[in-house]
């Protein structure tokens, strides 16, 4: 039984999506995070048919249960390809766009293949729903890996686009709190009904949340303070050859 902490955590997650759809349609910028806005538009879909199948099925049934489990493998498909976007962001100017949208094609390729291999070998009845859950949660654990190597790559090639960064870091928070999530169900299945059963909701709406400051507050052109203070000496210095 749901109570109102689970209602408020959907209309609030509904509420905070929709604005950053509006704010990314409003946005010059709208190309350049068109996989974003992507997944946004989905999770507003989403997060609508969830509820409706919520309050004409209820938590229990087995219809609520296939459009829940089927749609987040849906979004987390399409996050995966929100991954890649900032990919392509990071690494623009070395042109490897191409290889980064094949890499991820083979990548998601032979993340379902592998969520195949290891749900075959179950009972048949409900084959098609567990490889469902097994991608998805496949998909989370392969999002932390991309994401902290994302991250490494920003620290490595001194990325200073402020906007570019605290998006990578929400979606890096996200994934790892939703992998966590899903090991120690596997780990300790009896937590689920206590504490674990909020890592959804709570991960779900901070992802928009944070990205909904992001685009409120950042600029596209702003850049880390740092960097600033890096041009400062080299142009002292280049002062001080001339003088």
């Amino acid at each position: 039984m749901l109570g109102p902490l689970d209602y408020g955590f959907s209309i609030l997650s509904l509420m905070i999506e929709a604005y950053v759809v509006v704010c990314l349609c409003v946005s010059k910028n709208y190309l350049r995070y068109l996989s974003l806005n992507i997944y946004m538009l989905a999770a507003v879909g989403v997060t609508i048919g969830q509820d409706v199948a919520l309050l004409h099925f209820g938590v229990s049934s087995q219809v609520y249960g296939y459009v829940y489990y089927y749609t987040d493998a849906l979004l987390t498909i399409s996050l995966f390809f929100v991954i890649m976007g900032f990919y392509q962001q990071v690494f623009h100017q070395m042109g490897v766009g191409k290889y980064v949208r094949w890499a991820s094609i083979l990548l998601l390729s032979a993340t379902a293949l592998f969520s195949y291999l290891v749900v075959r070998r179950m009972p048949s009845h409900h084959l098609t729903n567990r490889f469902v859950v097994e991608m998805s949660q496949n998909l989370y654990f392969v999002g932390v890996v991309l994401t902290y190597l994302l991250w490494g790559a920003v620290v490595k090639l001194r990325e200073t686009r402020t906007r570019l960064i605290q998006l990578v870091l929400a979606l890096g928070i996200f994934f790892s709190s939703e992998a966590a999530g899903y090991a120690l169900r596997n780990l300790f299945p009896g937590l689920e009904a206590n504490f674990l059963k909020w890592v959804p909701p709570i991960a779900g709406t901070f992802l928009p949340l944070a990205w909904a400051y992001t685009f409120t507050r950042i600029p596209e052109q702003a850049r880390l303070e740092t960097a600033r203070v890096a041009r400062v000496p080299a142009q002292q210095l280049t002062a001080h050859q001339h003088s």
